[in-house]
């Protein structure tokens, strides 16, 4: 067994370049959310040349809506969405920068393709265990589209967020790699 790799955001191409599908990794420093609605409205600002709610270069997307917090608590439940469906407007956000995804299930081979190209990774975040993985988020606050409810970007502190990397700069594929040894 590997032992877990520790990585700070944001990331630079040599801070990816050493990872591989499977890795175990534990991520500190900020990252930010965005589903849907807030990816749309990041692509349209990119194509009209027009200011992000955050800089892309070297960060990290988490697929997540966070819930809202009970009282005494950072942040609610903080669980992966399904990542394939932002995949249309992820090309644009890799290109302009965006080092590292976060969310559940495989990404479309153009995708892949594109992380490989500009050096992108993507890892899953631990599907069902919300509650633990909201324990990790240290500071939270709303930076951008709050009309969007819980699809809203939010910047997270986060230390210690358990990961594990699906998707290397290689064109890798756990997932794939998984089936294929299955099979075996």
């Amino acid at each position: 067994m590997r032992e877990k790799i520790r990585l700070n955001t944001p990331f630079s191409d040599r801070d990816i370049e050493k990872l591989k599908i499977g890795d175990e990794i534990l991520l500190t420093g900020i990252i930010y959310t965005a589903r849907d609605m807030a990816h749309k409205r990041i692509v349209e600002s990119i194509e009209k040349n027009e200011p992000l709610p955050f800089n892309l270069k070297g960060q990290v997307i988490y697929y997540t809506g966070p819930a809202p917090a009970r009282p005494g608590r950072i942040i609610g439940s903080a669980g992966p969405t399904t990542s394939y469906r932002m995949d249309p407007y992820t090309i644009p956000l890799i290109k302009a920068g965006l080092k590292g995804m976060i969310g559940k299930g495989p990404r479309s081979k153009c995708v892949i393709d594109v992380m490989a190209k500009y050096k992108a990774v993507y890892f899953a975040a631990i599907g069902g265990a919300a509650a633990f993985i909201s324990e990790k988020i240290k500071k939270a606050r709303i930076i951008a589209y709050e009309d969007l409810g819980p699809e809203a970007i939010w910047e997270l502190e986060v230390e210690d967020f358990p990961v594990i990397l699906i998707n290397d700069i290689r064109g890798n594929d756990l997932y794939r790699e998984g089936i294929k040894n299955y099979r075996r």
